[in-house]
């Protein structure tokens, strides 16, 4: 029988160990992604929710961007009842997923691109899903829950490839891998680290066009607004 290839639909690809102890843990992330039709708007789009946090050695974070790596709004917030879960719900036409896992100080990291697949005969479109980066056994040398809380969202993790070569992170891909591996080391999480607030969002389309800097350059100053606003 002829293998599957791995798509990075489901996230990143965890053993039933693995998810036991994050279940344990109290960390709740779920990777999936799912086509929704919108009956108004008489169109598909996808649906992911950001979510997750940390304990001191352990910590799974998702996030979403858009198509070009720009940081996109959230829909709508989420309140949990509890910490390290859901964050927020996000809608677009193409979802990026950033999935990011850290035990200690080890990241394992997975960025896939996710759409409706092209439907003629008027079906239900299936999920299209492609891996745009993966990231194993990346290494961060600082504890970022503890006393080097004060580097996080500064750095990113190393990975190498199996020749013990440095592997590039794709340049549109370096602000977002800094937030979730912050994320990832988040305590208690109970808030969103990457997507924007939707008021956040409308003023980075005024701006931008006022300000003669692209809509992706114009959402980075305002997210750092909202970080520190926050």
């Amino acid at each position: 029988m002829k293998e599957k290839k791995f798509s990075g639909a489901q996230g990143l690809p965890l053993s039933r160990k693995a998810v036991r102890v994050l279940k344990n843990a109290g960390i709740y992330a779920p990777p999936m992604v799912t086509v929704e039709h919108q009956h108004l708007a008489r169109r598909y789009v996808v649906r992911g929710l950001e979510a997750g946090g940390a304990i001191r050695d352990l910590g799974r974070y998702i996030t979403f961007l858009g198509q070009d790596g720009e940081r996109i709004p959230y829909l709508h917030a989420v309140e949990s009842i509890g910490v390290n879960g859901l964050h927020a719900v996000v809608i677009a036409p193409v979802l990026v997923r950033v999935d990011v896992l850290r035990k200690g100080r080890t990241y394992e990291v997975l960025i896939t691109e996710h759409q409706p697949s092209t439907s003629n005969d008027g079906s239900r479109p299936k999920l299209e899903s492609k891996i745009l980066f993966r990231g194993v056994h990346g290494r961060i040398e600082l504890d970022l829950w503890g006393k080097d809380k004060a580097e996080a969202g500064s750095v990113l993790p190393t990975f190498y490839s199996l020749a013990g070569e440095p592997t590039p992170i794709p340049k549109k891909f370096i602000a977002v891998l800094k937030a979730v591996s912050k994320a990832a080391n988040c305590i208690h999480c109970a808030h969103s680290h990457h997507l924007l607030r939707p008021k956040a969002a409308a003023a980075v389309i005024e701006t931008a066009p006022a300000s003669g800097v692209s809509v992706s350059e114009s959402s980075e100053r305002v997210a750092e607004e909202h970080e520190l606003a926050t």
